[in-house]
């Protein structure tokens, strides 16, 4: 369980596939504290961490998430967002979030408004993955709040200190970034489909 606070951001030093699957070597700030079997979530990705050395670490993507998130996309030098698994006696900051993403979007339009930014991202609308306006949402493991919420297209606001610690600060439109849809959200809208209640009941 995480809160889309990120903590740091990691570079990627290494790719290596193995079969399907890809194995990534990673730099990271807080190297030195991570211990292997921990989860660790990479643009809010849930990996586990397999390996750990003085100044780098490993995880292995499969090939579903490889499918299902922006992990296929990574080259070397290629910056992730990272959070570490939630304390039972933290602060829950963000919201809560499980670090299995549902999909990925595509940034669609970037505008500065004096102080922050805009960030437009479009995504394909499915049943149980929508947006609601002043809700959550996570990007690439980032806890935001949604505006602009439209089908298959939402908003949101980016701070200069959020975009000075996370990838943000890189992405550029066409971006492809991951999504992870509003836990309480996606269990009342799959509750209301199994009982074949009308969608704005």
């Amino acid at each position: 369980m995480f809160t889309g606070i990120i903590e740091a951001t990691g570079i990627v030093k290494k790719i290596e596939g193995n079969g399907t699957n890809r194995i990534f070597t990673l730099s990271c700030p807080f190297v030195s504290e991570l211990k292997t079997d921990q989860s660790l979530a990479h643009n809010g990705a849930c990996l586990t961490v397999e390996k750990v050395g003085k100044d780098f670490y490993t995880v292995t993507a499969i090939e579903e998430s490889l499918k299902k998130t922006n992990l296929g996309l990574l080259k070397e030098r290629d910056e992730v967002n990272l959070e570490r698994s939630l304390l039972m006696s933290s602060r829950l900051d963000g919201h809560f979030v499980t670090g299995h993403v549902d999909q990925t979007a595509i940034c669609e339009e970037i505008t500065d408004r004096d102080g922050s930014s805009i960030y437009t991202f479009s995504y394909i609308p499915q049943a149980n993955q929508i947006t609601v306006e002043k809700g959550s949402i996570c990007v690439n493991g980032v806890s935001l709040t949604v505006f602009n919420s439209q089908e298959g297209k939402f908003s949101v606001a980016i701070i200069p200190y959020t975009f000075a610690h996370t990838n943000f600060n890189r992405f550029v439109v066409g971006t492809v970034v991951n999504l992870e849809f509003d836990m309480l959200g996606k269990y009342v809208m799959t509750a209301a489909l199994n009982a074949q209640l009308p969608r704005d009941f």
